[in-house]
């Protein structure tokens, strides 16, 4: 909000309106003490309210809103919903808009996936979304799978894997040689790791790294219940997943894990490139990190061999994603300098930034533009001729002329 006071001119203070959603952070708050998350968002009003800006509110978004406006963030900044001309930029009314990219968002505490599937069929509908942007219909497939973010989804691995050990934990998901003591009620306090609690009679785990990417993705992959789906396609839990197609913006987590790795140039890698660079991550010694990166905080070190592995089994596994359509994801950070994430899709909607209809086009369409520009081009060509041939006659003729 200072940053805000800097920027902003202060004579425009009332008229710049501000809106605080809160994630899935404080969806799983609500579920474990919804007292909590109300007097944590009536702080927050109370603070933001303080400002001499136009507070609107402060509310918890579903996961399906965060989908929706990730996407919506994506194809804004791509301009997929507006088609232009290349001739002036000129609008066109074109029906055969640019295909929409689909949106990967990965956060701490959930996941979304959400695009437009091929004939804008979706089978769940509680998994549909209806949009019409620029005059144009769309039929939007999208969900949010809380508890799968990569942080709580770390938590249910180790939940689950201390049912069959003792208070020493051997993990793959961590570099060999690393060491690090947990409370068990950390474990078990979240309520994405509810399914796994029992009594335990240890009150503590030590959890020694064996850095192992295989081993490790078997591990993440219990995760991932892929039986008994009623729809024609799913992805895990019963969810329906329509097949993916088009191209797809990966960001968020996505992002900053795979800029850590250096996976993140304009063309994709190959998933085989991926698992490479996150196997031989896995496989260096604590030691060797930890003097490598001196800079990074240990607790975030220790966390990118399992959040690499995390994201090739997660695209794999629940989604679905084979080796031929990997080069259809797209690790976002920025689109245009600006970030990617469902905070612009947000702030477009509630500020009715994007029109249902398409504006008014250009008083020329573009195949008039074009006739008109080359009939153009010909008369001037065609004076230009004349000029020549008119005045490099001999002078006799002009003599003859008079």
């Amino acid at each position: 909000m200072e940053r805000a006071r800097e920027v902003i001119p202060k004579s425009q203070y009332q008229e710049t309106p501000v809106y605080l959603g809160a994630t899935a952070g404080m969806r799983l708050l609500r579920i474990e003490n919804e007292g909590l998350a109300d007097n944590v968002l009536t702080a927050v009003t109370e603070s933001l309210s303080k400002y001499s800006f136009n507070f609107q509110g402060a509310r918890v978004i579903s996961g399906r809103e965060e989908g929706a406006y990730g996407w919506i963030t994506i194809n804004y900044l791509l301009g997929k919903f507006i088609k232009k001309s290349r001739w002036l930029n000129l609008m066109t009314n074109e029906s055969d808009s640019q295909e929409t990219y689909g949106a990967l968002d990965l956060g701490g505490a959930s996941t979304q996936i959400t695009f437009v599937p091929q004939n804008q069929t979706v089978e769940s509908p509680r998994n549909a979304l209806y949009f019409r942007l620029y005059g144009k219909n769309y039929n939007v497939y999208t969900h949010s799978f809380l508890c799968y973010g990569k942080d709580q989804a770390l938590l249910q691995k180790l939940a689950k894997d201390i049912q069959e050990t003792d208070k020493i934990l051997r993990d793959p998901c961590f570099n060999h040689g690393y060491n690090r003591v947990m409370n068990i009620s950390n474990l078990q306090d979240s309520p994405c790791t509810k399914k796994y609690k029992k009594t335990l009679q240890f009150h503590q785990l030590q959890i020694q790294g064996t850095g192992n990417f295989q081993q490790c993705q078997q591990s993440i992959f219990q995760l991932f219940n892929t039986s008994n789906c009623p729809y024609s396609h799913c992805s895990f839990d019963r969810i329906f997943l329509p097949p993916l197609q088009g191209h797809f913006g990966a960001f968020s987590a996505y992002y900053y894990v795979m800029k850590f790795l250096n996976l993140t140039s304009e063309e994709p890698y190959s998933q085989e490139k991926v698992i490479d660079t996150v196997k031989e991550f896995c496989s260096r010694p604590w030691e060797e990190l930890k003097r490598n990166f001196s800079k990074i905080h240990e607790k975030y070190l220790s966390e990118y061999c399992f959040s690499g592995t995390y994201i090739i089994s997660l695209l794999q596994r629940a989604y679905h994603i084979t080796p031929d359509f990997w080069k259809n994801i797209h690790f976002m950070g920025k689109i245009q300098n600006s970030d990617v994430g469902w905070t612009l899709g947000y702030m477009l909607n509630l500020t009715n930034k994007i029109p249902a209809e398409q504006p008014l086009s250009a008083p020329l369409s573009y195949s008039t533009y074009v006739f008109l520009m080359v009939l153009f081009s010909l008369i001037l060509v065609a004076v230009v001729i004349t000029s020549l041939f008119v005045f490099h006659q001999p002078s006799y003729f002009w003599k003859d002329a008079v």
